[in-house]
């Protein structure tokens, strides 16, 4: 193999990055299995093979995870990559990583609270990239937000609900976070996705709980919970590419609601071209129904086929493998990539 050795590639370094970056701290599992991936020539060259956006250490490490793979040293990790390398690649070629972290919304929920304060109105949420759109309940999900400096925290609780039917998402907060008395009204709710993931289906039930870190069972739980009020209340999931169907979805949400749409970090799939257009649609309904936009965007860059990246507008070392909460395009907040802290800026 001609050019720069595969330990030094992009690839590499990625998973060299996940490994040391944003790994550790979360999962001591993935950073082990990345950071042997990083180093393992053989490995790489495989990783390769397959098609630029297939190539996430996430997506190969739930495939992996999907087929049964425990936590283990980085050589046992290996061995069970060569036995189960067909299986493996059929997953990672067949499924994204879609992962459905309902904590995602503890994050969300002082930008949701304040849109529907400021308009006297319930909301309306789209989530583009909702998989199953578990991130789309925020009103029925329990919060606990503990200050980083301080002892007292802030409890919200959906209304009616009996504990333990729902997560009690915790999440560290600093700043001056503008947490709300009580959950925001939400009279309607979308999601699109361009492979939506039924709760109702085994398969995709159980590929959305090996997209969650081993050493993580909290949020498997919690997982499991969201997942048990989708069941319920099953939102509306829209099967398509998001620049094709978010006008038309957008149309569909009642007028007496502030329209929110945002994602947790979509756009990082994209292309130039794709992020191009998604700018101009949100543009134009802001335009047409005041919806506003909220988003976060990763630390970890994807760099895309077309060579193009999306880029935080904050220094690495100040984000340390958390995302970028943006409201409205303009930064708001640090978050925990799962929710877990919230820097307000």
């Amino acid at each position: 193999m001609s050019g720069e050795p595969a330990t030094d590639s992009a690839t590499a370094q990625w998973y060299r990055h996940f490994g040391t970056i944003d790994a550790p701290g979360s999962s001591p599992c993935y950073a082990e299995w990345t950071v042997g991936i990083a180093g393992d020539a053989e490995l790489i060259r495989r990783i390769d093979q397959w098609p630029h956006h297939k190539r996430q250490p996430l997506l190969i490490l739930a495939a992996a995870r999907f087929l049964g793979a425990q936590i283990s040293p980085y050589r046992d990790f290996r061995n069970f990559l060569d036995q189960h390398w067909a299986a493996v690649s059929e997953i990672v070629l067949s499924r994204s990583t879609q992962t459905n972290e309902a904590g995602r919304c503890a994050t969300l929920l002082p930008s949701l609270a304040q849109i529907s304060a400021a308009e006297s109105r319930p909301l309306a949420l789209i989530e583009v990239g909702a998989s199953a759109g578990l991130a789309l309940f925020p009103d029925h999900y329990g919060y606990e937000y503990v200050p980083e400096a301080e002892d007292a925290r802030t409890t919200l609780v959906p209304a009616g609900a009996q504990p333990g039917t729902y997560p009690v998402l915790r999440c560290v907060t600093s700043g001056p976070v503008p947490l709300p008395a009580a959950l925001p009204q939400v009279l309607w709710r979308a999601g699109i996705d361009l492979n939506p993931l039924d709760v109702r289906n085994p398969d995709d039930v159980a590929w959305l709980e090996a997209l969650v870190w081993p050493e993580q069972e909290f949020r498997l739980e919690r997982l499991r919970q969201a997942i048990a009020i989708a069941r319920e209340h099953p939102p509306l999931l829209v099967a398509g590419d998001l620049n094709e169907q978010l006008a038309a979805l957008a149309a569909r949400a009642p007028e007496d609601a502030a329209l929110v749409v945002f994602h947790s970090a979509v756009t990082a799939y994209l292309d130039a071209g794709g992020r191009a257009r998604f700018r101009r649609t949100m543009a134009d309904l802001a335009a047409e129904r005041a919806a506003t936009g909220s988003r976060t965007k990763g630390h970890t860059v994807l760099a895309q086929a077309d060579g193009s990246t999306v880029v935080p507008e904050m220094d690495d070392t100040r984000l340390g493998g958390r995302f970028q909460l943006l409201q409205d395009g303009q930064p708001a907040a640090i978050a925990g990539p799962h929710g877990q802290s919230l820097e307000w800026l």
